[in-house]
């Protein structure tokens, strides 16, 4: 096991300040995680290095379309997650313990992507956060050979672990559940509190660190339009108009097998209040087929500047980071 970066002894206990619960381990425990554990009185990561998922995937996957958009990614996951997410997705990877474990070293993972030449590592399925120590070595060392680092995260860490990072990490593509809504958090992720989750977004912002969100849209329970406009207000007001903004529909999964799918008409409305409130690039992801509102446009005048199918990439028109037509600053990260 890896001893594990920021905790603190309390008593006996370690207290781990890594993501917001800073959970208080006693001896011979874990905290919320199932990954963090407690060997007497010191904390250390009983999952570094242990790969349950690895593949090769392009970055709009994460879902990430203005940082490097078009290129190859290396989509990494470790057991864990600090939320208990009754609609999880990834459930047998990241609430369970996964059967088959490949065990890898930070230096495996660069060696890697150096002799496939990809120059981008994404750490997703799962909860980057919980695995913090061995994101963290990845990552540094990664930034030796200008391979870039992005985190898929649930947003639920504290400033410290953003402040260690920061340096390192290049991107995140933040997940929103139901617009912040903390009834819906509280009742169907078991988290008390979202206020951590909009405070690491603004740290994001103070590390420059390049974000995107996304939001998913849960029919009835988690579809609020008066709370989707309270957040996109408050993205533009805390972090900026410019912040790609993806619209996820929600697909019936793990213990909400019986809630009904999103419909195109329902994200479709609410990505009209997008546009209408202010926010300069809006998507539909296309996990549920859908095809539409994927391109970038130029928010000047309005030349397609990047050209996608779904989540592939068929066009660049750009000329660096703006539009070939006006010469208007597109925010978007290009090799």
């Amino acid at each position: 096991m890896e001893e594990a970066l920021l905790w603190n002894s309390e008593s006996g206990k370690a207290r781990c300040e890594l993501c917001a619960w800073r959970c208080l381990i006693p001896s011979g425990k874990a905290g919320l995680c199932g990954v963090r554990v407690n060997e007497k009185g010191r904390l250390y990561s009983k999952n570094f290095g242990k790969i349950i998922q690895m593949d090769e995937q392009p970055i709009e996957k994460a879902p990430m379309f203005h940082f490097y958009p078009g290129s190859e990614s290396l989509f990494l996951a470790s057991f864990g997650c600090n939320m208990r997410c009754q609609f999880c997705i990834n459930a047998d990877m990241s609430q369970k313990v996964g059967a088959k474990v490949k065990k890898k070293t930070p230096e495996d993972i660069i060696k890697y992507l150096n002799e496939k030449r990809i120059k981008l590592i994404v750490f997703t399925y799962t909860e980057p956060t919980v695995n913090f120590e061995f994101a963290f070595k990845v990552a540094r060392l990664a930034k030796r050979y200008n391979i870039k680092t992005v985190f898929v995260t649930n947003g639920y860490m504290t400033s410290d672990a953003i402040k260690k990072i920061g340096k390192y990490l290049d991107a995140v593509s933040v997940d929103i559940k139901a617009s912040g809504d903390p009834e819906f958090y509280k009742k169907y992720m078991g988290i008390e509190d979202v206020v951590p989750i909009f405070d690491a977004l603004k740290n994001f912002r103070k590390h420059r660190v390049f974000i995107e969100v996304s939001n998913l849209i849960v029919p009835e329970i988690g579809g609020s339009k008066e709370l989707n406009r309270e957040f996109l207000y408050w993205i533009i007001n805390n972090l900026d108009s410019s912040i790609p903004y993806h619209l996820r529909g929600f697909i019936p999964s793990y213990k909400m097998q019986d809630t009904l799918p999103t419909s195109l008409d329902k994200l479709e409305d609410f990505a009209s209040d997008a546009r209408e409130i202010g926010l300069r690039y809006i998507y539909i992801d296309g996990q549920l087929g859908f095809g539409r509102n994927n391109n970038t446009y130029c928010y000047n005048c309005g030349e397609l500047v990047v050209e996608r199918t779904a989540s592939t990439v068929k066009k660049l028109n750009l000329i660096g980071d703006r539009c070939p037509k006006c010469g208007f600053k597109i925010d978007v990260v290009i090799e």
